[in-house]
């Protein structure tokens, strides 16, 4: 079969990555189409992903509307060349309506409830939506749901086993105490009035003073002034063996958010939203999220108190929750060859 993923986001590409591996090992024919976003084309470069970009989203309001029509036009006009069986994406409203115009089936992966309008724009024309089962919305008659996250596409024990060398060009070891702090551009359609972590130089203090070397992960052009020297310089594909060694994380990102938690690092997490992920990566006791007025003052009691405890096996929280959870990836492969017919 034909089959056509599309990438919006880095996340995507380590999410769909080991299912295109094993769809062209069954002899079918993948082709991929990505937003220049962040660092999403160096991670396909990296893992040797062949691609075309179909163009970026623009930064305000307006701009995004005008580079969605275009990058909405562009697929369908590879899409019409292709001729796939089935289109495939995350959360991707531009796949949807596509499969609807060129007659093909499309399977939808999304755990992201606040994405109301990609959401609104994507599910009356996706054949399937497939999410954890921890998604707490409806998704209509097409909802197909199971017992995992995305991440565990790419981070379940069977998909990644940390590596130290991947900390070699950084100024911690494996075994020093360190903290990874990400802050978001807040440029998403789903971030849109929403807002994180504040007084960041008083938080970075307070982390240090409790023993722990920071390092910081900034999206685009996010890390501010005062934090100059705290940035981490890494190659992309390097950073969840980061985050695998940390002993802390705090942070704006959703989605590292949960990457660190599914690895086992204990997590504090500050945005206005609170997904049904979250709520469960709570419930074993590996993330702990702030979305209040008081959300910066709560999360850096609570992310001083991780880091000056003792006697707390994060292992054996990690090995609770995979005990629950499958291998993502099996769940992406079956779905979009199911949707496919």
């Amino acid at each position: 079969m034909d089959i056509l993923i599309t990438i919006q986001h880095p996340a995507h590409v380590h999410f769909f990555k080991h299912a295109i591996e094993e769809l062209d090992a069954r002899g079918h024919e993948v082709h991929v189409r990505a937003l220049d976003k962040d660092v999403a084309l160096s991670l396909l470069d990296e893992y040797d992903i062949d691609y075309d970009v179909l163009g970026s989203r623009g930064g305000s309001l307006p701009r995004v509307a005008l580079s969605t029509l275009a990058i909405e036009y562009r697929l369908y006009r590879d899409a019409k060349a292709i001729d796939p069986d089935v289109i495939a994406a995350i959360g991707g409203f531009e796949a949807s309506h596509v499969a609807q115009l060129v007659g093909a089936r499309c399977v939808v992966f999304t755990d992201t409830e606040h994405a109301t309008l990609s959401n609104t724009l994507t599910f009356p024309f996706a054949d399937e939506i497939v999410t954890p089962d921890c998604y707490h919305d409806d998704a209509g008659p097409n909802h197909y749901q199971y017992p995992s996250y995305h991440e565990l596409a790419y981070l379940h024990p069977d998909r990644f086993e940390p590596d130290p060398s991947a900390l070699d060009d950084l100024p911690v070891d494996p075994d020093d105490t360190y903290v990874v702090l990400r802050l978001v551009s807040w440029g998403a359609a789903h971030d849109i009035g929403d807002e994180g972590l504040d007084s960041l130089s008083a938080l970075v203090e307070q982390l240090e003073d409790s023993g722990a070397e920071v390092l910081v992960s900034a999206e685009d052009d996010a890390l501010p002034s005062e934090l100059d020297g705290y940035g981490m310089n890494i190659e992309p594909h390097r950073i969840h063996h980061v985050l695998a060694f940390a002993d802390l994380f705090v942070g704006e990102s959703g989605t590292m958010a949960s990457e660190s938690a599914v690895l086992g690092t204990p997590t504090v997490y500050v945005h206005s939203a609170n997904p049904g992920l979250m709520r469960d990566l709570d419930s074993f006791d590996l993330l702990f999220g702030f979305h209040g007025e008081r959300r910066n003052e709560h999360a850096a009691k609570q992310a001083v108190k991780i880091l000056e405890s003792s006697g707390i096996d994060w292992d054996e929280r990690r090995k609770a929750l995979l005990g629950q959870k499958v291998d993502a990836t099996d769940v992406v492969v079956q779905r979009i060859l199911a949707t496919a017919g």
